[in-house]
């Protein structure tokens, strides 16, 4: 099926002018739109009847773009949007991939809540032109028809650092995120900027995925690397799993060679052995947050930048260095 995307790339103009054209907008001139109309009945192109009636009128759906929705984590974000959205009178819908894109622009959903750093500012700053109402969880991106609601990066790897500063440890390894990623960036230019200050401090940066394999598989790195005892900050408790699994294979106990700290208290942190100390915030109320002020986007109603807070939760991962205490 011939999309306005096929047209666009014809006619070397954008998706915007093509919509524009075949809607009839006086914002494209006559030219354009005429050789617009041309290539179309050339492709033979056949409007979306479904998408161009749920233009027309509010789906009361909203689409929460994600990279992944599995696991506890993902899972109490869509239940935090899901409570509030239902309050509201909107269904929830998860998307993942680029083909899912196209929902926003079709009119399919309403807005959308984007936690997706595979999702480019670029799209959805086109998407905000075009009227598409957004709220982004993992960036921050400034356009009237864009609203961000971010964790505390800041205070929250201000906390993990200096906990492992108070408890003496000398030997410091931060074990980022994917590159590119938002949070992740902000908790490394934190981590690194606390770090500057106290030059005695050895540390070093491995970049990670966040995912459990790689914390796994970066422990060999880690044992031939690093001097013994060390202290890890993990940019999210999944790669602190993954640590655990892998310093279970070798002579090294944590909490006491190997002192561990995550960030987002999974629920199965507290489950481990020892159990994990982490950065904690309430995941539904950032889900239901970001939810809300989409609502409020939708309804015209002004909103404001939002940050969700976190603390510490000290747990058994990390003792005082040198007393297991």
């Amino acid at each position: 099926m011939v999309s306005i995307k096929d047209i666009a790339k014809k006619a070397g103009v954008s998706i915007s002018t093509v919509s524009y054209a075949l809607n009839g907008s006086p914002k494209v001139t006559e030219k354009t739109s005429k050789k617009i109309l041309a290539i179309a009945k050339e492709l033979n192109y056949v409007p979306n009847a479904a998408a161009r009636t749920l233009k027309n009128r509010a789906s009361k759906i909203i689409g929460a773009f994600m990279p992944d929705y599995g696991g506890p984590f993902f899972g109490d974000l869509l239940r935090g949007m899901r409570k509030t959205l239902n309050q509201q009178g909107y269904d929830l819908i998860a998307c993942t991939g680029k083909e899912s894109h196209r929902f926003l622009p079709e009119g399919i959903i309403d807005g959308a809540v984007i936690l997706d750093w595979n999702f480019p500012d670029e799209e959805i700053l086109r998407y905000a032109d075009l009227g598409s109402k957004m709220v982004v969880m993992d960036r921050k991106l400034h356009h009237p028809n864009i609203e961000h609601v971010l964790l505390d990066n800041q205070t929250g790897t201000e906390l993990a650092i200096n906990y492992l500063i108070e408890k003496k440890h000398q030997n410091l390894i931060l074990l980022t995120g994917p590159d590119g990623n938002f949070d992740s960036q902000q908790r490394l230019q934190a981590a690194v900027s606390i770090l500057q200050k106290h030059p005695s401090i050895h540390y070093t940066i491995y970049s990670g995925n966040f995912d459990q394999s790689f914390g796994k598989k970066i422990v060999k790195d880690i044992i031939k690397d690093s001097p013994i005892p060390t202290a890890i900050f993990s940019f999210n408790d999944t790669m602190a799993i993954g640590l655990y699994q892998g310093f279970r294979n070798s002579s090294f106990k944590i909490g006491q060679d190997i002192h561990i700290i995550g960030f987002d208290n999974t629920e199965v942190s507290q489950y481990l052995q020892p159990p994990l100390t982490t950065i904690n915030y309430s995941k539904e109320e950032w889900g239901s947050v970001a939810a809300d002020n989409l609502v409020q986007l939708l309804n015209g109603k002004e909103t404001s930048p939002q940050t969700i807070p976190v603390c510490l939760l000290e747990r058994e991962s990390v003792k005082k260095a040198g007393t297991g205490l």
